[in-house]
C-alpha cells in the first residue's frame, strides 16, 4: 500500500494531504487540536487562520497572485476553498475565516483515502512522512525534529491584530472606501477611520508608552528552555508597537498610510488612517489591517480606542503574540522539500520558514505531490527557480543561515530577467510570463497534464 504520514493538519498539511491522496496515496493526516491546543487557535477545524484572514493579492502581477496562478496549474484544494469563501477585499482574496476552515476540513474529512487522527506525534515515524505541523510545533514533536537534524531550532516571534464588532463602530467618523477607488464593492472594501497630524501624534505617544505583555506570559507552554531576546520579531509582521519605535512617521508610510484614500467630511487625504478589513461574511466582524500587537487587553482597549471612530469600539478578539518555530532549512532540506538525512521525510509550511498563508499552502502542496511521487517510484519535482514556488524552495534551502529569517513570495527571489525591462510593473508582468512559460514547458518535459488534481 502507498502510504503516507502528514503530521499536523494546517494550511500546508491539510493541502499535503488532500494533493498525496488525490494521486492514490493512502494519508494519515495527525491533528493534536482540539485535544491539545496551541495557545493561538480557538477550535479543532482543520486550516484554521490565526492571524489575517487575508491570504494576500489576487492580481497576477504581484507576487501572491503569481504564486496563486502557479498552484492553480497543480489543482490546489485551499485556493478554491478560499475562492469558495471569500470576502469583498479589493484586489487580495480574503476570507471567512470559519466558513474557510469549515469547508477545508469538510473536504479532507470526506476524503476516501485521508484518515484524520486527532493525536499529538511526539516522535518521527518511519516511512513516507511529511512535517508540517507547523510554527507552534508541540514541545515534543519539536524535540524529536531537532534529534533528528542535530541542530539547533529557529524562532521568532509573531502577533495577531485585535478583531472588533462593526456596530460598535462610529460611521460618522469612519468611512468605507477602497485605495484608490479600486475594490469589489462600490462603497468600498474597507472601513477606514481618518485622522489628523495632531490625532496621529498623541496616538503615537500613547502607543509607545503603552504597557506590553511580558512574552514569556505566551511562551509557557511551548518553550522546551530555550529563551530568547525581545527583538526577534519577524521583519514581516511587526508589532504595531515595535513597528512605532522605529520613527514618528514609520506607522504613517506603514499600516497608517493614507494614500489613495480621502475622508468625505473634507474631501482631503487625512494624515493617517487605520484600515479595518471584513473578517466574516456577514460582515459584522472587522480586523485591524497592520495592528499586530503584544499590549495588555486593557491598553489595546484604551490605546486603540484613541483612534476616531473607534472610540467605543467593542473588541471580540484581542491582539496577541506567540513564539514561532521554524527549521534551519538551508542547513537540512533539498528544494524537492525532502531532508538531507533522510529523503522519505518531508518538511512543508511556515516551519520550513516560508512565510504567508499562500507559501504555506505551496509548500504543502509541493511536499503532498512530490511524497506521492516518491511512494509511487518517481523522481521528486524540482520547480524552476523561475517560477515564485519553485523561488520559494530554492530561498528558503539555500539562504545564509546568519540571518536566515521567514520570505514570502516577492519578485526579489526571482533570478533576473535576461533583459533590460523598465518600470516596476513592466518588471513584474515580464516576470509573471517567463514564471508561467517556464512552468508549462517544465509540465511537458516531465508528461504532466495540469491541473495535476483538478
Amino acid at each position: 500500500m502507498k502510504q503516507v504520514t502528514v503530521i499536523g493538519g494546517g494550511l500546508a498539511g491539510s493541502e499535503a494531504a488532500w494533493q498525496a491522496a488525490e494521486l492514490g496515496c493512502e494519508v494519515f493526516l495527525y491533528e493534536m487540536r482540539p485535544e491539545i491546543s496551541t495557545g493561538a487557535h480557538v477550535s479543532g477545524f482543520l486550516a484554521e487562520l490565526v492571524c489575517s484572514n487575508s491570504l494576500g493579492s489576487n492580481l497576477v502581477d504581484r507576487a501572491s497572485g503569481l504564486l496563486k496562478e502557479e498552484i492553480r496549474q497543480f489543482g490546489c484544494l485551499l485556493l478554491r476553498c478560499a475562492e469558495a469563501t471569500a470576502l469583498p477585499a479589493g484586489g487580495a482574496l480574503a476570507v471567512d475565516r470559519e466558513a474557510f476552515a469549515r469547508l477545508v476540513t469538510e473536504r479532507i474529512t470526506s476524503h476516501p483515502r485521508i484518515h484524520l487522527i486527532r493525536q499529538e506525534v511526539t516522535t518521527i515515524p518511519e516511512g513516507i512522512v511529511i512535517i508540517a505541523s507547523g510554527p507552534l510545533t508541540s514541545p515534543a514533536l519539536a524535540d524529536a525534529i531537532q534529534s533528528l537534524s542535530g541542530e539547533n531550532r529557529l524562532y521568532f516571534y509573531d502577533a495577531i491584530a485585535p478583531i472588533i464588532h462593526v456596530d460598535s463602530i462610529d460611521f460618522s467618523i469612519a468611512f468605507k472606501a477602497s485605495r484608490y477607488g479600486i475594490g469589489e464593492e462600490d462603497e468600498g472594501d474597507y472601513i477606514n477611520c481618518p485622522l489628523t497630524r495632531d490625532e496621529y501624534f498623541a496616538f503615537l505617544d500613547a502607543l509607545r508608552a503603552a504597557q506590553r505583555i511580558p512574552l514569556r506570559e505566551f511562551e509557557k507552554d511551548i518553550e522546551t528552555g530555550v529563551r530568547a531576546g525581545m527583538d526577534r520579531f519577524f521583519e514581516g509582521c511587526l508589532p504595531v508597537e515595535i513597528l512605532a519605535q522605529r520613527g514618528d512617521l514609520a506607522l504613517a508610510y506603514g499600516p497608517m498610510r493614507p494614500v489613495g484614500l480621502k475622508d468625505p467630511r473634507t474631501g482631503k487625504r487625512p494624515f493617517a488612517v487605520v484600515q479595518l478589513r471584513q473578517d466574516n461574511l456577514t460582515a459584522t466582524l472587522y480586523n485591524m489591517v497592520g495592528f499586530q500587537t503584544n499590549l495588555t487587553f486593557p491598553e489595546q482597549k484604551r490605546v486603540f480606542r484613541m483612534i476616531p471612530g473607534l472610540q467605543n469600539a467593542e473588541f471580540v478578539r484581542y491582539g496577541q503574540m506567540h513564539r514561532n518555530t521554524f527549521i534551519a532549512s538551508p542547513l537540512l532540506l533539498h528544494p524537492t522539500l525532502q531532508t538531507r538525512q533522510r529523503e522519505t521525510l518531508f518538511f512543508a509550511g511556515q516551519i520550513t520558514g516560508v512565510e504567508g498563508y499562500m507559501g504555506n499552502i505551496a509548500t504543502g502542496l509541493l511536499a503532498g505531490i512530490n511524497a506521492a511521487r516518491l511512494a509511487e517510484g518517481q523522481p521528486p519535482f524540482t520547480l524552476p527557480r523561475t517560477t515564485m514556488l519553485g523561488a520559494l524552495c530554492h530561498y528558503v534551502t539555500h539562504a545564509s543561515m546568519k540571518d536566515f529569517q521567514p520570505m514570502k513570495a516577492n519578485f526579489g527571489i526571482l533570478p533576473e530577467l535576461s533583459e533590460s525591462v523598465k518600470g516596476k510593473r513592466a518588471r513584474a508582468q515580464a516576470h509573471v510570463e517567463r514564471s508561467l512559460r517556464d512552468l508549462g514547458i517544465f509540465f511537458e518535459e516531465c508528461g504532466v497534464k495540469t491541473p495535476i488534481n483538478p
